[in-house]
């Protein structure tokens, strides 16, 4: 489009402003979900800066901004990924049979409170907690029920776990080669995002700088046995449920990235060994045009970083795989069968912004664990976007509108900026220790909160649209007492019945290892092969590498 077009387009819509502004409009601040202002009409002119073969181009090629397949859904849907886990292995094992047997094309595990800690089910911080907000896993033993009658060879399974992420590798691996897996034929991911647990969720042992030993032993030892195996899942999700905002969830995120990545160069690795297996985890929260931008813009910064900063040279590398999850905290407690739709709006945005896998959130999980048939719906509100709606016929169908070009422009500026302040303040782990994103998540929280009190935002059945003396009618979810009972009892069990020779030997190994820094995944599947516990493990390399404490922020 040349200069006079523009122009013309400029004054045409000065006049249509001027007429506009004589019809009366509802008194509100149109912002998105993030404050982020929005104006009433965009055209040519807010995306004339855009060079369409640079800055979008075409899926599958960089910088990646409509997709990183050249067919995108035509070829391959995403993966539908429930989000499973509770009370006992063996009513978790049933849950995943259950929706193996629904259409589930992945699994993806849910642990509770204790095994996230690094905690056994015996361990007195455990008390109340064990199986209440996912399985309790404290041994191999667990490990093996949790995945009884399910090949590991044949699924790609997702694990949400952090802090004692590589022990949960070592049980997963363990599984699979008792059943005669190769190591090369597992497929999945573990989050393992310790960072993001400093900035946002706060589910740590051991301080940074040890944790990113632990993280990048992982990823040297995935990269020579795993090739299809995802040692880390770099998580924005946590980031956004803590109060950010969709432009902090994409920085942060990806400075968190760029900080793993760096440390797996440190190391020694080749960025094209390693970098083709990261991938990431971005929440999908409730405004639908800036999360889809928020998507586009987080793959073309990516791609631009490893090509240009990093000198990757597989293309694969420059490819920023992602999973989504639909924003638990915008679900309400109030009138939950609303979460139905925030859901299915939510999940459409992932899918408009080429999301490789996803879970639907259940619209009973503010009140409990989600009940069968909320997982069932949620389950069949991917399958309705999949094949009823028709958004998959063609790949990414908003390339171009001028709304989303220009979104998606911001976006990568603002990231940029936020790159900008990390740096200064001497890489992701000093702002960690200096409180900075700890702080501007708060800042955030507390300003969308103050727009929800005003009513600046409408939370429908929240502070809008209120039924007085609301009944809740939808099935709940029950975790009995007996869980953490059978849970210890089995723990006790596995004590009494290994070679507790063995158990100090491999323990005592895994110290040495952590002392002397070598790599630490094959002393930790060895203790594991010894029935050797979580809580175990955790606390002996704690004995090396102590335990952190967060400063205040204020």
């Amino acid at each position: 489009m040349n200069s006079e077009q523009l122009d013309d387009i400029r004054l045409k819509k000065q006049e249509w402003a001027a007429k506009a502004a004589k019809v009366p409009s509802r008194q509100l601040k149109f912002t998105t979900v993030s404050s982020e202002p929005i104006e009433p009409l965009y055209t040519p002119d807010d995306v004339a800066h855009v060079d369409f073969l640079n800055d979008i181009g075409f899926p599958g090629e960089f910088p990646y901004t409509r997709g990183i397949h050249n067919t995108m859904y035509r070829g391959r849907l995403w993966t539908m990924r429930q989000f499973a886990g509770f009370a006992t292995p063996e009513e978790t094992n049933e849950r995943y049979h259950y929706l193996l047997k629904h259409g589930q094309t992945g699994l993806s595990v849910a642990f509770d409170l204790p095994t996230l800690m690094g905690r056994d089910a015996d361990d007195h911080l455990s008390i109340g907690e064990v199986g209440i907000c996912g399985v309790s896993i404290s041994s191999l033993a667990d490990m093996e029920i949790l995945f009884k009658g399910i090949k590991l060879a044949d699924v790609s399974t997702s694990m949400t776990i952090n802090a004692p992420a590589a022990m949960l590798l070592a049980f997963y691996i363990a599984v699979a080669e008792n059943q005669g897996a190769k190591l090369n034929q597992l497929r999945g991911t573990i989050q393992n995002d310790i960072l993001k647990e400093y900035i946002a969720q706060k589910e740590w042992i051991y301080p940074p700088h040890p944790s990113m030993r632990i993280i990048t032993d992982m990823f040297e030892y995935c990269t020579r046995e795993m090739p299809q195996w995802n040692p880390i899942s770099i998580s924005g999700y946590h980031i956004r449920e803590a109060g950010s905002t969709a432009v902090q969830e994409l920085a942060f995120t990806l400075a968190d990235g760029f900080a793993y990545i760096e440390a797996g160069i440190e190391r020694g690795l080749d960025i094209d060994e390693f970098a083709p297996r990261l991938s990431f985890f971005f929440n999908s929260h409730l405004d639908f045009f800036e999360e889809i931008a928020k998507y586009r813009a987080a793959r073309r910064i990516y791609a631009r970083r490893m090509r240009g900063k990093y000198g990757a040279k597989n293309p694969r590398s420059w490819m920023l795989r992602f999973h989504t999850q639909t924003a638990g905290c915008s679900l309400t407690a109030q009138q939950p069968e609303n979460n139905i739709v925030r859901t299915a709006y939510q999940a459409l945005a992932g899918v408009l912004g080429g999301t490789q896998s996803l879970h639907t959130n259940s619209m009973d999980e503010t009140l409990a664990l989600p009940s069968e048939k909320a997982v069932k719906i949620a389950l069949r509100t991917q399958q309705i976007i999949a094949h009823e709606i028709g958004v998959t016929n063609t790949i990414d169908p908003l390339a171009g509108s001028y709304f989303i070009e220009s979104l998606t422009d911001k976006m990568e500026k603002e990231a940029e900026a936020y790159f900008e302040k990390i740096d200064a303040l001497g890489g992701v782990i000093p702002a960690i220790e200096a409180g900075f994103f700890q702080r501007e998540i708060a800042e955030a929280a507390y300003h969308y909160q103050q727009e929800l009190d005003k009513k600046g935002k409408i939370i429908v059945g929240v502070n809008e649209f209120v039924e007085e003396h609301e009944k809740i009618d939808i099935p709940i979810l029950v975790i009995s007492p007996e869980v953490e009972k059978k849970q210890r009892q089995r723990l006790a069990d596995v004590r009494a019945s290994r070679d507790s020779m063995k158990v100090e030997e491999t323990l005592d190994a895994l110290r040495r290892s952590a002392e002397e820094n070598t790599n630490l995944m094959p002393r930790l599947i060895e203790c594991t092969k010894a029935y050797v516990s979580l809580g175990e493990m955790c606390n002996a390399l704690a004995e090396v590498f102590g335990i952190y404490e967060e400063p205040a922020v204020f």
